[in-house]
């Protein structure tokens, strides 16, 4: 087993589980998340923070890993994100995180990596939908 998968297993756990905050604990002093639309973040409160806002029009969502290379410290993981609105309208996208690890597993660097033009879409026409079902 390479040293960085248990850091992503339990990534992945937490993001899932909305335990943001065991998430944010498993960069390192210093990391940079780099995600879509924002600045990039160091600090594990901006860290814990980006999940939750980025996450919380999804009361119900999970982020399923499917396919993850390993190249030394360096994973790329492949993931098909379902979630739900409030409203029960679903939203689907694929997405790939690219994860840096130092040596002894931590999170040095996060790039987070969608088609945010696509997803901003699908997200609009689902909230349309919510409400003129509601």
């Amino acid at each position: 087993m390479n040293e960085i998968e248990p850091t992503i297993t339990a990534y992945f756990e937490a993001i899932n589980g909305e335990r943001y905050d065991r998430a944010a604990a498993l960069f390192a002093p210093g990391a940079e998340l780099i995600a879509p639309g924002i600045e990039p973040l160091s600090e594990p409160a901006e860290i814990e923070s980006y999940f939750a806002a980025a996450l919380r029009p999804y009361p119900e969502h999970r982020d399923e890993v499917t396919r993850t290379i390993l190249a030394g410290r360096t994973a790329t993981v492949e993931i098909h994100f379902r979630g739900a609105l409030a409203s029960g309208q679903a939203l689907e996208f694929d997405a790939v995180d690219v994860f840096d690890c130092d040596e002894e597993g931590r999170i040095v660097r996060l790039s987070t990596w969608y088609d945010s033009h696509a997803v901003r879409a699908r997200l609009r026409r689902a909230l349309a939908a919510g409400e003129a079902a509601g």
